[in-house]
C-alpha cells in the first residue's frame, strides 16, 4: 500500500523482491496521483501529465521487482480528498485481492508530517481491524477478507525483521532507474536516499543477524485491539 508512486520501493522495496522471488501473489495499491511530487523536472508539465508519467514509472519499478498487479485509485496527491472516500477504495482492494499482510506506511512517527502519509496509514491501521467483520466490510461496499497482520513501513519501532540478502540493488535499481521524475541524475535526493537505503538496510541486517533487512511494526489480528503492550 503506497500513498505515492514511489513509497513502497522506499519504505519495502526490497522485501517485495525477495517474495516475489520465492513466488508470493503481490499487489501494489498506489493511493494518490502524486501530482505534486515533483520539483526536479527542469520542463514544465502539467499536472495531467506528471499523472501520466508517475503512473508509467510505478509500472514500470513494479515490474523491475516482480509484481506484475499494480492498482491505483484516483484521489488527488496532497490530501485534497475525503478520508472516508478513501477508505472505501482501500476496503474495496482489499476485498477484491484478499491479502494475508499489508504492508502500509506507519502513521505513528512523531516526524511524520505528510498528509496522505498518514491519511493512508491511518485508513489502512482502522480496516486492518475490521477487514474480517462481514458487516462492516459490507457497509464499505466490501466484502470480508481474514486478514493475518498489518506490516507498517517507514517505521520508528520495527519488531520484526525481513532478510533482503541479495535484493537491495533490486530496490536501488527500481526506484533510481525509474522513478526519475522524482530523482533525476544528479538530484541531491538521489544520493541522500540511496545512502539512507544502504544505512539502514545494514541496520536491521545487524539487529537481525543478516547482511541487510528491512524493518517492519508488524501487527498480528490479536495485538490490534486492547493490548497496548503491541505498541512498546
Amino acid at each position: 500500500m503506497g500513498p505515492h508512486p514511489d513509497d513502497i520501493e522506499i519504505g519495502a522495496g526490497a522485501t517485495v523482491a525477495a517474495l516475489a522471488a520465492q513466488g508470493k501473489s503481490i499487489c501494489f495499491l498506489i493511493c494518490t496521483d502524486g501530482r505534486y511530487g515533483t520539483i526536479n523536472l527542469k520542463e514544465e508539465i502539467s499536472e495531467e501529465e506528471l499523472i501520466q508519467i508517475r503512473r508509467d514509472e510505478a509500472l514500470r519499478s513494479a515490474a523491475a521487482l516482480g509484481v506484475k498487479d499494480v492498482r491505483f485509485l484516483d484521489f488527488c496527491d496532497g490530501g485534497f480528498y475525503d478520508v472516508n472516500d478513501l477508505s472505501k477504495q482501500i476496503a474495496g482492494v482489499i476485498s477484491s485481492f484478499q491479502p494475508d499482510i499489508i504492508f502500509a506506511p506507519d502513521p505513528s512517527p512523531i516526524s511524520e508530517c505528510h498528509v496522505d502519509h498518514l491519511n493512508v496509514g491511518k485508513a489502512v491501521q482502522s480496516l486492518a481491524i475490521n477487514a474480517c467483520l462481514p458487516g462492516i466490510m459490507k457497509r464499505l461496499g466490501a466484502k470480508a477478507c481474514p486478514l493475518k497482520a498489518l506490516a507498517f513501513y517507514m517505521t520508528a519501532k520495527p519488531n520484526v525483521y525481513m532478510k533482503t540478502t541479495g535484493y537491495f540493488n533490486k530496490q536501488i535499481a527500481a526506484l533510481f532507474d525509474n522513478h526519475l521524475s522524482q530523482y533525476p541524475e544528479g538530484c541531491p535526493d538521489r544520493d541522500a536516499i540511496r545512502l539512507y537505503l544502504k544505512l539502514r538496510a545494514k541496520d536491521f541486517g545487524l539487529r537481525s543477524f543478516h547482511i541487510t533487512a528491512e524493518g517492519f511494526r508488524m501487527l498480528a489480528t490479536i495485538h490490534m485491539h486492547c493490548l497496548p503492550e503491541a505498541g512498546l
